[in-house]
């Protein structure tokens, strides 16, 4: 596979995160640089402890680096208020997590669309509801709509998931070990759809300890320790 635009989407220069727990000091990441074309898809591959997770919640503006800086369309996002940062965050990027986090009181069909009314979508409630029902029938689930998590199994919540990840359309889709918690063929399926989403434009940085899934990619990373290895 091959980038389908030269354009630079996402830079991350010389982050750092660490945290202090008792009168212990914890380095997380040490310095990352790390440069996203708009429609690359780039694994980050790491063992278990490696920084995978905090780098990607600071790329999507989960949390704040230490030092350093990134950067979505040359704007520094830890510049923005606190506002732009929640827009950047929930309109911009899309994220799709190992453990789903989807509401158990909600259905299927909810919890897609709740994405739409947390990001303040311009979108009515009912144009909501028509693309999280396309984006769903798109993904299998057209007949599990009215299903609450706890009646769908591990990959149908992770499709429940990566259709809410999409419903703003987000031009950065952030995954954080997408099959990790998942049987080896229903893994495959889901990364089935990441290829397709890839193949039709989508920019995916993608965390994996997986060496297998992380081949599928245009390009990959190594981190080990906080730090980056090209």
């Amino acid at each position: 596979m091959t980038a389908t635009a030269q354009k630079t989407l996402l830079v991350s220069t010389d982050l750092h995160k660490t945290y202090r727990t008792g009168g212990e000091i914890l380095e997380i990441l040490q310095g990352v640089d790390l440069k996203v074309k708009q429609g690359e898809w780039l694994a980050i591959l790491g063992a278990s402890g490696s920084g995978k997770s905090t780098l990607l919640h600071l790329l999507g503006g989960l949390d704040r680096p230490s030092k350093g800086n990134v950067q979505y369309n040359n704007q520094d996002i830890y510049k923005l208020s606190r506002k732009a940062i929640n827009q950047y965050r929930n309109r911009d990027v899309g994220f799709v997590f190992q453990f789903y986090h989807l509401l158990p009181e909600l259905t299927a069909l909810e919890n897609v669309t709740i994405a739409g009314m947390i990001s303040g979508s311009t979108l009515s409630a009912t144009d909501r509801k028509k693309r999280a029902e396309m984006l769903l029938d798109q993904l299998g689930m057209s007949h599990r709509l009215k299903h609450r998590p706890n009646k769908l199994s591990g990959g149908e919540r992770q499709r429940v998931a990566i259709a809410r990840a999409l419903l703003n359309e987000p031009d950065l889709l952030l995954a954080d070990e997408p099959t990790g918690n998942l049987d080896a063929d229903t893994g495959q399926q889901i990364l089935d759809l990441f290829i397709e989403l890839h193949k039709q434009g989508q920019t995916i940085v993608m965390v994996t300890h997986d060496q297998k899934v992380a081949d599928l990619a245009d390009r990959q990373v190594l981190l080990e320790r906080g730090v980056l290895k090209k």
